[in-house]
Parts: C-alpha cells; sequence; structure tokens
C-alpha cells in the first residue's frame, strides 16, 4: 500500500519546492561546524589552493556527518582549480578516474579527494553532448563520463542529494547551502537534488546511496525520491559488478546492515544484486529472511565492537539460501552430497559474479566454509581433531551456528562442537566413542589388519 501510494506522488512538486538559484550563506554563529573538528589534511589542501587564487571548500559528506556529530570516515574537496592545476599545486597528488576525473592528494596513509566544479552537459543545436571526452551517456540514460567543468553554483545543482550539497569555507565559517540541504539535515530527510527520475537514469547507484543514506543517518527518504525507484530497480542490472561489490561493502558492512537490507529489500533493490538470493527469499521466506538478517545483526555488533568482519562470511550467508536448493536438485540427479555440494557452489559464485564480482581473495575463503558444513557431520576417529586444526574450522563453526540461529535443525551438531573445543583430551575420545556407538560412523578396529595371501600372480 505505501509503495502504491509513494508512485502517486507528483515528483514535480518535490522538485519545486527544494530548488534554488541562490545560495544561503550560514555564518559560522548558526551552525556547530569547526575547522578544527576537520582533518588537518583536509583544511590544509582548501587553505593551499586558495592561496593559488582558485576557489575550494570542503564539501559533501565530511560536512554532512560533522553536523550530525559524527565522525566521517573520508574528506572531499571541491574547488575551481582543474584536475591539472590541482596536481601542479601539490607534489604528493595523482590524478585518478575517466567517467569521473579526480585528483588525490596524498598524505601517508590519509587521501584527501579533490574534485573540479562540474556542470551540466553541454549540448549543440541538435541536442547531443558536445565533446566525447567531457561527457558521454549510454543509450538508457547512464552517464558514462562527466568532466564537463562548471562554476560553484552549476557544481551544487549537479551533485545528487540536498545533504551532500553543502560547501564549508575553512577560512570564513561560512556554509554555502544552494539545495536546501540544512532544512533536510534538520527535517531528516534524503532528498534529490533535481527530477528523481531523471537522476536515477544517470546513475542507478544514487538509488543505493539514497538507502545508504537513510540507514547510516537513520532518515526517511523524501517520497519524491523514494516514489520511482521500485519501477527503476532493473537499471542496477547494467552497472559493472566491480562497481557494485564496492557498493555492496558500503551497504552492508558498515554497522547499518540489517536496516540497510531491510530497505533494500523494501524497494526491490536487493534482487538485482542478489537474484539468486531473492528467489530463495521468494520460495522460503522465513528461513531465508532470519538467516540473512542474523548474519547482519551478528556483522553490526561486531563492527559496533571494533572487532574484525570479512565479506567472505557475509557472502556465504547471503548466498546460501540460494545454494541449498541446488545441492537438493543435484542429489535427486543421483550425485552424491559432496560432489553435488562443489558443483552447485561453483555454479552459485559464477552466477553471483555477473551481479557483484566478489574477488578471489574472498570467494576462496567463502567456499571453504561452505565446503567444511558436510564436514562437521564427520565427527569419527581423528577427523574431529583434524578439522579443529583448518585454519577456516572457527568461521565454520561459526557458519554452523548461524544456521542453527535460523532454524535450521542439525541434531545438536553445533552444541557437540562447542563442547568438544572445550573438552579435555580424556573427554573427547569419550565423545567421539559415544558416536561410535551410537552408530553415527563406522568404527575404527585396532586390530592388526588381515590381508590374503599372495598368489605367483602378485609377486
Amino acid at each position: 500500500m505505501i509503495r502504491k501510494l509513494l508512485k502517486k506522488l507528483p515528483t514535480p512538486f518535490g522538485r519545486q519546492a527544494h530548488r534554488r538559484t541562490t545560495p544561503s550563506v550560514i555564518p559560522a554563529s548558526q551552525h556547530n561546524l569547526r575547522r578544527e573538528r576537520l582533518s588537518k589534511n583536509a583544511v590544509n589542501v582548501v587553505e593551499r589552493l586558495q592561496q593559488a587564487g582558485y576557489q575550494a571548500f570542503v564539501v559533501g559528506g565530511c560536512v554532512r556527518d560533522s553536523l550530525l556529530n559524527m565522525s566521517p570516515k573520508d574528506y572531499d574537496v571541491a574547488t575551481s582549480a582543474t584536475p591539472e592545476q590541482v596536481r601542479a599545486t601539490f607534489r604528493n597528488a595523482r590524478l585518478i578516474g575517466r567517467r569521473f576525473k579526480l585528483v588525490h592528494v596524498h598524505f601517508g596513509r590519509e587521501i584527501i579527494e579533490v574534485a573540479t566544479f562540474r556542470a551540466s552537459h553541454a549540448e549543440d543545436d541538435a541536442g547531443e553532448p558536445q565533446g566525447a571526452e567531457q561527457s558521454r551517456q549510454s543509450e538508457s540514460g547512464r552517464l558514462l563520463r562527466d568532466n564537463v567543468y562548471g562554476n560553484f553554483e552549476q557544481d551544487a545543482q549537479r551533485r545528487d542529494f540536498t545533504i551532500n550539497a553543502l560547501y564549508y569555507d575553512v577560512s570564513t565559517g561560512y556554509i554555502h547551502d544552494y539545495a536546501n540541504g540544512m532544512h533536510d539535515i534538520r527535517n531528516g530527510l534524503i532528498r534529490l537534488i533535481g527530477d528523481p527520475a531523471q537522476r536515477y537514469q544517470e546513475d542507478p547507484v544514487r538509488m543505493l546511496r539514497a538507502v545508504r543514506f537513510a540507514a547510516k543517518l537513520d532518515f526517511e527518504i523524501e517520497p519524491h525520491s523514494a516514489a520511482p525507484i521500485p519501477d527503476m530497480t532493473d537499471l542496477l542490472f547494467d552497472i559493472p559488478p566491480a562497481r557494485l561489490f564496492d557498493e555492496s561493502l558500503k551497504l552492508l558492512m558498515s554497522g547499518q546492515g540489517e536496516k540497510t537490507f531491510d530497505l533494500l529489500h523494501y524497494y526491490y533493490l536487493f534482487e538485482p544484486l542478489f537474484p539468486d538470493t531473492e528467489e530463495a527469499i521468494e520460495e522460503n521466506p522465513d528461513y531465508s529472511l532470519a538467516l540473512i538478517r542474523q548474519a547482519l545483526r551478528n556483522t553490526d555488533d561486531r563492527i559496533r565492537d571494533g572487532r574484525p568482519v570479512t565479506p567472505a562470511f557475509l557472502f556465504a550467508a547471503l548466498l546460501w539460501p540460494a545454494l541449498a536448493p541446488r545441492i537438493r536438485d543435484l542429489e535427486a540427479q543421483g550425485i552424491p552430497t559432496i560432489p553435488a555440494q562443489q558443483q552447485a557452489a561453483q555454479d552459485l559464485l559464477t552466477e553471483q559474479c555477473q551481479h557483484i564480482a566478489i574477488p578471489k581473495r574472498f570467494s576462496v575463503p567463502l567456499r571453504e566454509i561452505w565446503d567444511m558444513q558436510p564436514r562437521l557431520e564427520r565427527r569419527n576417529g581423528r577427523r574431529a581433531d583434524q578439522l579443529l586444526e583448518h585454519p577456516r574450522f572457527r568461521a565454520a563453526y561459526d557458519f554452523l551456528l548461524l544456521r542453527e540461529a535460523a532454524g535450521e535443525q542439525t541434531d545438536g551438531l553445533g552444541q557437540w562442537w562447542t563442547r568438544y573445543q572445550d573438552a579435555a583430551g580424556d573427554q573427547r575420545r569419550k565423545m567421539i566413542s559415544e558416536l561410535d556407538d551410537s552408530g553415527a560412523g563406522p568404527k575404527r578396529s585396532r586390530g592388526r589388519k588381515k590381508r590374503k595371501p599372495r598368489t605367483s600372480a602378485d609377486s
């Protein structure tokens, strides 16, 4: 019902209500942002560009987060200087990017990203973009290149969300607000600048960014900005898988993964990222949603506590609901369980990488976590101790507990491994003996193996 109401809202109303032609200049006395709280390196970059005769401001998420008393993870600078002029100003600068030409100024491990003011795409008399080197769009309207430089005001209108179009002058303490960003920060709103449908068409990843900011900041997506999303999610299928991998990490491994997932699922944005998992959710929603939410909840808790997290474990959980049906199908064809799981895992990962390009440094340990699940059931003899020594045992054990927490029946396997890890040597041998006595596996004979006498043909 809510989605239907969102679609009926008139988009032009929201667009006109928050469009500015002149900036609101907010003096330092009317906001809580102080240069002392910003990165010294970002302040240094701005001041040196200003001293060189260019306009320069700290801009974007670092301004937004500072106003919300959050610690920015990185700092962006917007300037009237071209990338080549920025590089000439700093010895420690490096030009990057083709789609968006930027400059990275390096200060040890910290990188300050510097972007030149941008404008809308210039068009010739026929309505075609001028200069493929500066601007290029796909047939669907997605921006493939966006290096049309402009002035301060044009740059503000080219930014995605109002809350990211705030420019802080470190010299005066003024905040320049061209898009009512301060209003939306005060009211907790995620609002696109311009026509939402057009802006999503230019870059479909903006739909993911809207969800990410809503979850991170505990804001609401403004209704007119939310309305086009459900009908435009298929545009994400055209985004390069490598870019979607980076976006998926930002979405799900920033400490608000569970809330982000719920928003992705609500706006139909999860399917373009994990189509096989979405199908599994539709077929078995209770188990699939329970497992995914528990995995994200655990990840959020670890991030909150400052403990390490790995994409391998999280992607293993996100794809696990889609793996089980494939294994069952192969077993129905007469393939044994372990070969069936290996083949299903390979096929699933191959297909998933067409949507999100999971690097081998994560896909290999992911496969090992999956491969160890049936091995955890085989504990007879020395197998249990050998599994304990496996470098992926802890991850596989945690994954087993995750499956059980989601409601999967394992006949107490997780509890058995919990007790086994804490048991002394004699107690461990007793636990293995009890498995053998219960018929859980073949009991190995300690006697000498009987051999048949060799015949002359054998010698």
